[in-house]
């Protein structure tokens, strides 16, 4: 008599584990009766006829993908090694279970071809320098061929571009005799600066005679500060000649002031 009651409890918590589900916010259930697809449920609680439906779990957070280091020959015909890593979500999950067998595995395999294809097609200085372009094309490319299984890519980004050790230093040396071209240019302008900069104190000099005696002067105080020791000079008379006409003219106005 014992044996029926244990039986249908057992039966009943048999039934409820395989009807009822629940699934998280990130979480939907693909569920199939008898084979065909009635839709995606969830987030939550959901209910399930044992024997008849079942139901596939899938996660509709944002993927990140490494894709591995992938052999590449470029259009000018240098060998390296590129990887990457690629930004994807599913966006229909009935799509996403039914119209591939595999989406993470199929996503991956395109990612890793894409890559050799766009890569190829570019050249070194175009992979180093203009990164940002190629990862957009890259993720055009996969957006597009994923769209019917129901994934999107939103992002992929180039990660390591490995050179072969004499690329390297051929690279090194040209960024040294860019440096060097600059460092030149650099000390042109300087000196062109310079001498236009001499050039406008001799005309400003040669307007001004004044100026030039002036000059001699301080350059007189210059020399003594920094030697700290006497120096003598031979001061020549045209240095005088102002200072003496200056003189003369005051002498001249103090007569004619007192002949008043």
């Amino acid at each position: 008599m014992s044996f029926l009651p244990l039986s249908v409890v057992l039966l009943v918590v048999f039934f409820l584990y395989s009807a009822i589900k629940i699934l998280n916010e990130y979480e939907r259930g693909v569920v199939f009766r008898l084979g065909r697809i009635i839709g995606a449920k969830g987030p939550g609680l959901i209910l399930l006829v044992p024997g008849i439906d079942k139901m596939v779990r899938v996660d509709l957070r944002v993927v990140a993908m490494d894709i591995p280091a992938q052999d590449v020959i470029t259009s000018d015909n240098v060998t390296i090694k590129v990887s990457a890593v690629l930004y994807f979500r599913v966006m229909n999950p009935n799509k996403a279970i039914v119209s591939v067998e595999n989406y993470y595995y199929a996503t991956s395999q395109l990612s890793q071809t894409t890559l050799r294809s766009v890569c190829g097609q570019c050249e070194l200085d175009e992979l180093l320098s203009k990164r940002d372009k190629i990862n957009m094309h890259i993720q055009e490319i996969l957006d597009k061929d994923t769209e019917p299984w129901g994934v999107k890519v939103s992002k992929v980004e180039l990660k390591n571009i490995d050179l072969p050790q004499e690329m390297q230093r051929a690279i090194a040396k040209q960024a040294e005799a860019e440096r060097e071209r600059r460092a030149k240019i650099i000390d042109a302008e300087g000196e062109y600066q310079a001498a236009q900069k001499l050039s406008d104190a001799a005309k400003i000099i040669g307007e001004v005679p004044t100026a030039l005696q002036l000059r001699y002067l301080q350059t007189l105080r210059e020399v003594a500060v920094v030697n700290n020791s006497t120096t003598v000079f031979p001061v020549p008379i045209d240095l005088l000649t102002p200072f003496m006409e200056v003189a003369k003219a005051a002498k001249n106005t103090a007569g004619e002031s007192r002949a008043e």
